[in-house]
């Protein structure tokens, strides 16, 4: 506790030393700067000022395991004060385009982001696959299988809490089956989102960006069907030699009782279809604009998260609570994810702006080092492994627009492959930054938000899952960096 108060008043001295550290006379000449520059502030932002979001990512990284307690206890504080950091000498200093890029960046990024999350995260919840089910290596694979195309139409979320259980139960008396468990975050909790905004969270942040919803579903197939084969036919054969070597101990366990294979809660695939609805809608339905404090906000984006929050309501409400009791459904898994990206997305504006001004920005150096769509696979994918993968996807997203000179108006023009508008080296960059982004969200536990929500499931029933370095070295490592230099010779 007083290791916990010590680190936590250290934070605070720190955040008002970095405020009191601004000149009155400083926030007049910034003002002017932004002026002179004609409102661009991603040009006069010096690279300091991303050492919040680097801050926060590191906590995210680093707390759980070197303070694992207080990590847990704290994480929304952790996350507010990295926020502060950045936005208290930010406001200070530029006033009124500093909020004006604060709020621009909660109503049009956050805000949705987070209610699309929580819709497929409630309604996913209410969904129970019972029966007896026998974890066989073809059953096994058949089910990984079946969440990863599901992955791509319900998100990476909403497939892990429906498919994660029924695989638990699956197998519950095989001996071996930590490997079942990383495979399933490889290909459900990451590469099946692939196809759709609505399959990971990058995906749908370039959607909201202008992306067209099934640009992706065309551009990344090859790529999704490439690294899936290769993973399903590797995990069939890892599980069938694991298997085999069980074979003595299984018959000791004798015949499992014979229960029906059911779905229970189905009535909240009305309910996901309804989200899959609306975010269509949202992407091809012109209702006109409206501005608060200078933000254009959509009546349509409107109607999608209102439409989705009423899916979520109708799902609780419809949905039995011994249904919800029977998946162990919490609500943990998405506040934690809400706090930490309320800052994650305050830190990121700075990166986000810096990179938009290409080679005018104090990053131009990252700038002419990226060049290649190789290079984007690899850099957004790594960063995506550490960094989480959906600020990652933004940040190289406007890397790229920023490489190009074009703007997120010109975007859907740019992807349009038969037209004469189309930018090819934009299609080949953001093929390479959606595939970096999602896939290698599978190279740790923090690439991607299912990812420690499924590990937490794992080891509440009893899995010894392995830690942070142990997933990465014995499993991510020598499984997933193969498989994607193959995907780098075949695509990029």
């Amino acid at each position: 506790m007083v290791r916990a108060k010590g680190f936590l008043s250290g934070l605070f001295i720190f955040a008002l030393f970095c405020t009191l550290f601004l000149d009155p006379c400083l926030a007049y000449c910034a003002a002017e700067e932004v002026s002179h520059h004609g409102g661009n502030i991603g040009e006069i932002l010096s690279a300091w000022t991303v050492i919040p979001f680097v801050g926060i990512l590191l906590s995210i990284a680093l707390l759980p395991l070197l303070m694992p307690h207080f990590w847990h206890n704290h994480f929304g504080k952790i996350s507010a004060f990295w926020a502060l950091l950045f936005a208290i000498p930010f406001l200070y200093v530029y006033h009124h385009v500093a909020l004006h890029e604060i709020l621009h960046i909660y109503l049009i990024d956050y805000f949705p982001f987070i209610i699309l999350l929580w819709g497929l995260f409630t309604v996913a919840g209410g969904i129970v696959v019972g029966g007896s089910i026998k974890g066989t290596p073809i059953v096994n694979t058949i089910m990984l299988l079946i969440g990863t195309i599901l992955a791509s139409w319900v998100g990476t979320t909403g497939a892990a809490m429906v498919m994660i259980r029924p695989l638990l139960r699956a197998n519950k008396n095989r001996v071996n089956k930590v490997h079942v468990v990383c495979f399933f975050i490889f290909l459900v909790a990451n590469i099946g989102g692939s196809l759709t905004p609505l399959g990971d969270p990058p995906l749908f942040l370039g959607f909201l960006h202008n992306v067209p919803f099934f640009w992706v579903t065309t551009a990344i197939l090859p790529h999704m069907l490439l690294a899936s084969l290769i993973l399903l036919v590797l995990f069939f054969a890892v599980d069938t030699f694991y298997y085999n070597k069980e074979k003595d101990e299984l018959k000791k366990i004798g015949p499992m009782e014979q229960v029906p294979i059911r779905i229970q809660g189905g009535h909240n695939f009305i309910f996901l279809a309804g989200i899959v609805a609306l975010v269509l809608i949202s992407g091809y339905w012109k209702a006109g604009h409206f501005s608060v404090m200078g933000i254009h906000l959509t009546y349509q984006n409107l109607l999608r998260d209102v439409g989705i929050i009423v899916m979520g309501i109708l799902s609780l409400v419809l949905t039995s609570k011994s249904l919800r009791e029977e998946n162990e459904f919490s609500w943990f898994p998405i506040i934690e994810v809400a706090k930490l990206f309320a800052g994650i997305f305050m830190t990121i504006i700075p990166c986000l702006a810096i990179l938009k001004a290409g080679s005018h920005g104090a990053m131009a150096g990252l700038v002419a080092v990226v060049k290649e769509p190789f290079h984007y696979f690899w850099v957004a994918g790594t960063l995506s492994s550490f960094l989480d993968n959906a600020p990652t996807y933004l940040t190289f997203f406007n890397l790229a627009l920023g490489k190009l000179g074009l703007t997120e108006a010109m975007v859907p023009a740019a992807l349009a492959a038969k037209a004469a508008t189309a930018n090819p080296a934009f299609i080949s960059y953001l093929k390479a930054i959606s595939a970096g982004a999602v896939f290698m969200g599978a190279n740790t536990y923090i690439g991607n938000a299912p990812n420690f929500m499924v590990k937490s499931i794992a080891e509440e029933t009893g899995i010894n899952m392995p830690s942070f370095f142990g997933y990465m070295f014995k499993y991510s490592i020598p499984i997933l960096i193969p498989i994607f230099v193959v995907v780098t010779f075949v695509f990029f």
